[in-house]
């Protein structure tokens, strides 16, 4: 996966952002604070607007006084980081093994015609970004996806139309919607 170019932005941590990256830190001995990498990442994604510009991997390499190239190891290498803008609903299907036999990816294909984009791709109106992700280990639930926090499961394709229809309508604060 490639990182998308620099947009211009500078980025920082707010002071909240920076004393809980510093507290991360403070729990490691001097020569380990790459372990606190993987919350820093998340930390900066969501200052970002969720989703990681170089500037903001720079930032965190220069506060965990590391190389980017290990903080860009990481982002590249994870699919919880997003390395370019992403909608405001990031519809993360699985696609493995269980899913794909339960009819992930005629799903997939079922909501990238609904929405008029590819996976890796973002709605004109911002509103949604379809990614495929490797095992979510909610395989007896196939198929399914994950938005924010929650996954979705036993996914038809009445239950995508409700859920795309909900958010668009503002029925649905970011990541909080569950599947009944």
């Amino acid at each position: 996966m490639q990182i998308a170019s620099h947009n211009g932005k500078p980025f920082s941590f707010s002071p909240e952002a920076q004393a809980e990256v510093q507290q991360l830190m403070a729990k490691y001995p001097e020569s380990r604070q790459k372990s606190a990498l993987i919350r820093a990442l998340h930390i900066a994604q969501e200052e970002n607007g969720g989703w990681l510009s170089i500037a903001a991997l720079d930032h965190v390499a220069e506060a965990l006084r590391i190389t980017p190239i290990e903080v860009y190891e990481v982002a590249t290498f994870y699919t919880m980081f997003n390395l370019e803008p992403v909608g405001k609903y990031v519809l993360e299907f699985c696609h493995t093994g269980p899913c794909a036999i339960e009819g992930a990816e005629r799903l997939i294909n079922y909501v990238q015609k609904k929405l008029g984009i590819e996976t890796g791709q973002t709605t004109p109106d911002g509103m949604f970004t379809i990614k495929e992700v490797e095992c979510l280990g909610a395989c007896g639930y196939a198929p399914m996806m994950q938005v924010g926090l929650y996954y979705h499961e036993h996914l038809t394709e009445e239950k995508m139309d409700r859920f795309l229809e909900d958010c668009r309508a503002g029925k649905i604060d970011k990541g909080s919607w569950k599947m009944h």
